[in-house]
């Protein structure tokens, strides 16, 4: 009880210092909380089913472009072939993910669907709240809908049993309801259909392929350790069963893994997510660090008011040991009280924070692990914390204190100096890393994309709207909504389709170039605003062998070596197309990758999914937008207008390097202002030490200007320091995280010279205050105490 009083009376007594300790530690602390919430969130993933040491996802393996590479899909007819040929695989589900219109009545809503084999309720741990697993998904068409689904529905009525109109066509009953998703999961859907009900339609109708990777595919083994036979086993499954048409590989990949090490490279997994977590859980770290020193500074830049206190208990017989178990546990206790200010910070910033990571993160404060967690996390701050106080602290001797002759003397190379370039080391990468993060951003969003993406949009062709687009274009145009109309595969902003084994003349025998594929109709050009370069742009109408036209881009004109492309001809999927232009380079999928070659097909030779609409700028564009929905509403009354702006999907492709600046900035500042406060309390270190000096100087005739620059100028030399080693550190870590990008900045001098203007600014205006306080104190009094 003597010893909790001894450290209240010490917290009230230096109350400022006390509120500066505590909350410099609550910050660090609740930064370092958030950043761990997050990263253990990302780490859970998918990690809560209870078979999850069984459950692999097939991928397929590939070289294209002089490359190895890895993707996610396979044929339809792989996981039945697993499970049928391999006693190993105990189970398999085949997964497709689209988006739906369901019919209750009046109410129509778009979910997102997912086609699974009855494998996928027995494989994971999606429990069914009503229902039966072994027969839910027996009949073709079936449905089971998540809580959240049924709710939107169904109301607060049973959902059992009832029939829903699926794409305003098919009947299906409900034989089930799932309890909502977990946040951590990489699954996404509110509706299961069974996949025998793709099958038996339009999207897989005798689809037996090896050709064709459309569909996910998931097995479970009867062990974890089969996982390297049957690895081995399937490598050449697709070859084997293609008469080695088809000259990929398979191979199984841990379901545990998939969310954090996505990554690979020429065929090998190379990290992914996990790469940035480990990055953010450093910084935690980082922060933390910042945080303790500022602890330790201010716990030793008032060591002079204690030196007497450890004396005495020197002379009363303490040993060192019991100084430094008083002085770890006052700090344990201080870094107990942040603790509780760093849970209330942190479950404040939450939401906020949660918004920014585009996540539903949560602090689990019912949990017991919570909070035996948060005491350990709690009791390593607090010994990091008080290490170097108690252990400087502790070392003091007795005689000098009690004589008066101890003195904390201001050496060259001290360890509260060590400690404020180390934090000021830190803070400086960080504003190094943000600026780079940014303009990295910057320089990628100000690629020339190679359409026009203002006042354009577009809309998914789905119900009446195929056989009704002729009518639908008409009615836009004349009405003065629309001045252009044109139909594609997909959207502009990505690229669902590619292929190797594209023929043309002169091609060598071993090309294996990969082609993305986009398909165009009529106006294509003059809707999206791409820009021909040579030839002419597809026109059905004209020319009515423009249906099997095809428009190359300038990267695949390199690839394919043609110096006078038009009139070759280009054989695809066993049709052929006659090249009849070339198209400026425009961009499909991310912006921060190389172009690929791709070729545009026009309509005789693939399909179309998305209606683009240029609107009439001189009108407003809600009158547009309302315009457009009455003719959607009247050519395809089924379905609701469900329009998206190119713009802002092209700006989504931004996200997650927004989201890593953000982080970066935000952090970069907890850095800087904690920093600050370590800063501030070595200035009243040596203010406190040097006071009898300066009194002298004052006296002999110092001015305040001249003290204040000798005060100042012994810190903004630690800042330069702190700047000289942060600046290759932080030039190699943000080279090493641009060279990820295959279309990047690079790293100018002029940032370290700002950010060298921007930290020595600071770090002037954090001094400042305490060197004129002690340059302007009286004289008088700091000698007279001799």
């Amino acid at each position: 009880m003597n010893f909790f009083k001894v450290v209240f009376r010490s917290l009230k007594r230096n109350g400022f210092y006390s509120v500066i300790n505590i909350s410099g530690l609550a910050i660090g602390m609740a930064a370092a909380i958030l950043l761990l919430v997050w990263v253990y969130n990302e780490w859970s993933y998918d990690r809560f089913h209870a078979k999850e040491k069984q459950l692999y996802q097939v991928w397929s393996r590939g070289e294209f472009n002089g490359k190895v590479e890895c993707w996610g899909e396979n044929p339809v007819v792989m996981g039945p072939t697993l499970k049928a040929d391999y006693p190993e695989v105990e189970e398999m589900t085949r997964m497709d993910t689209r988006s739906m219109l369901y019919t209750l009545g009046e109410n129509r809503l778009k979910m997102k669907t997912t086609c699974v084999d009855p494998g996928f309720l027995t494989m994971f741990s999606f429990p069914l709240l009503q229902g039966n697993m072994e027969s839910a998904l027996k009949d073709p068409y079936s449905v089971i809908l998540t809580e959240q689904a049924a709710q939107r529905l169904f109301g607060s009525e049973d959902p059992m049993g009832k029939v829903l109109l699926c794409d305003a066509q098919y009947s299906m009953t409900v034989t089930g309801v799932m309890k909502d998703l977990p946040r951590n999961t990489s699954f996404e859907f509110d509706v299961l259909l069974p996949f025998t009900f793709a099958e038996s339609h339009d999207w897989y109708k005798h689809n037996d392929s090896w050709g064709a990777f459309s569909v996910s595919t998931y097995i479970e083994l009867q062990s974890p350790s089969q996982e390297s036979g049957i690895d081995q086993s399937i490598q050449n499954i697709i070859k084997e069963h293609s008469n080695n048409e088809v000259p990929f590989e398979a191979f199984i990949y841990p379901l545990s893994r998939v969310h954090l090490y996505s990554k690979f490279e020429n065929g090998v997994p190379a990290g992914g997510l996990v790469d940035t977590l480990q990055l953010f859980g450093l910084i935690a770290l980082l922060i933390l660090l910042i945080a303790c020193i500022n602890f330790m500074n201010l716990s030793t830049a008032r060591s002079a008011k204690r030196a007497k206190e450890v004396g005495v208990r020197k002379v009363m017989g303490a040993k060192r040991i019991s100084l430094i178990s008083q002085f770890l546990g006052e700090s344990t206790i201080v870094a107990f009280l942040a603790g509780l200010l760093a849970i209330v910070i942190a479950t404040l910033v939450l939401p906020a924070y949660s918004t920014l990571m585009g996540k539903t993160l949560s602090l689990n404060l019912g949990s017991v692990w919570f909070w035996l967690t948060g005491l350990v996390f709690v009791f390593f701050t607090g010994l990091l914390a008080g290490s170097y106080p108690a252990f400087h602290l502790s070392s003091f001797l007795p005689v000098k204190v009690l004589k008066g002759t101890f003195k904390a003397a201001w050496k060259v190379v001290s360890p509260r100096k060590v400690l404020v370039v180390v934090q000021f080391t830190v803070a400086i990468c960080l504003i190094i890393a943000t600026l780079v993060i940014h303009r990295q951003i910057y320089y990628v969003q100000d690629r020339d994309s190679g359409y026009n993406k203002e006042q354009l949009i577009y809309q998914e062709i789905n119900g009446d709207i195929a056989k009704n687009y002729a009518l639908i274009k008409q009615d836009l145009l004349a009405s003065g909504t629309a001045i252009s109309v044109t139909r594609t595969n997909s959207p502009m902003t990505d690229c669902n389709s590619s292929a190797l084994g594209v023929q043309w003349k002169g091609i060598l025998p071993d090309d294996k170039t990969l082609f993305d594929l986009f398909f165009v109709d009529a106006d294509w050009t003059g809707t999206v605003g791409t820009t021909i370069v040579e030839g002419r742009d597809i026109d059905i109408y004209t020319y009515p062998t423009d249906a099997t036209a095809v428009l190359l881009n300038e990267s695949a004109l390199k690839a394919m070596n043609l110096d006078h492309p038009i009139g070759e001809t280009v054989r695809l999927w066993g049709r052929e197309g006659h090249v009849i232009g070339v198209v400026k380079d425009f961009i499909l999928r991310s912006p921060y990758n190389p172009m690929m070659p791709m070729i545009i097909g026009g309509p005789g030779i693939g399909s179309f999914g998305t209606i683009h609409i240029r609107l009439n700028g001189e009108n407003k564009t809600a009158d547009n937008l309302a315009a457009a929905e009455k003719i959607f509403r009247q050519y395809n009354p089924a379905y609701p207008f469900e329009y998206k702006f190119i713009d802002e999907e092209y700006a989504h492709k931004f996200q997650e390097e927004q989201k890593m600046g953000s982080l970066a900035t935000g952090f970069a500042i907890l850095a800087i202002v904690i920093s600050c406060m370590g800063l501030f309390a070595l200035v009243a270190y040596m203010a406190e030490t040097r006071k009898k000096e300066i009194g002298i100087r004052k006296v002999l005739g110092a001015s305040v200007t001249s003290v204040t620059s000798l005060l100042s100028k012994e810190f903004l030399i630690l800042v330069l320091i702190s700047l000289a080693v942060a600046s290759p550190i932080a030039w190699w870590a943000m080279n090493k995280w641009l060279a990820k990008y295959a279309y990047h900045t690079n790293i100018p001098w002029w940032i370290f010279i700002v950010v060298g203007c921007v930290s020595l600014s600071i770090a002037l205006l954090t001094v400042s205050f305490q060197a004129i306080k002690a340059a302007t104190a009286n004289p008088v009094k700091a000698i007279k105490a001799e």
